[in-house]
């Protein structure tokens, strides 16, 4: 007889080791390619789009960018990797969304493949504009 998984195990980041990571780039070492590339170009694409005294973050165990408060978190988990800017901004982007598997406060996307920059770009500079 086979035990199944639980959903906290299905949540579980892909990040290697139960030590919460102290940095961004500690969180990075230990996610397995290719999710570790996919994040790298995610992270690239918010940092291009957040004020230079944002400052990077871990907040909930994963990666996030902070100005003044958090503004978007990301990370990998086993089969997925995710964005979480906030349901505001899912809902303000539903339509250019559509490819990609959300939930409330989540975008879901392939460990293999990131989102385009140019839209997470828009997305963070929708949430630092309070827009969403």
């Amino acid at each position: 007889m086979r035990k199944k998984k639980s959903k906290a195990a299905d949540r579980k980041s892909a990040a290697k080791g139960s030590a919460v990571p102290k940095t961004v780039d500690e969180y990075l070492a230990s996610v397995p390619e290719p999710a570790r590339s996919t994040l790298n170009k995610v992270r690239a694409a918010i940092r291009s789009a957040v004020p230079p005294e944002a400052t990077e973050t871990i907040s909930y165990r994963i990666p996030a960018f902070k100005h003044k408060k958090v503004l978007v978190w990301f990370a990998a988990f086993s089969d997925h990797c995710s964005l979480f800017p906030t349901a505001s901004v899912i809902e303000a982007f539903k339509n250019e969304l559509k490819g990609f598997s959300t939930s409330k406060g989540t975008i879901h996307f392939p460990v293999d493949k990131p989102l385009p920059a140019a839209l997470v770009k828009k997305m963070v500079k929708a949430r630092l504009a309070g827009k969403a």
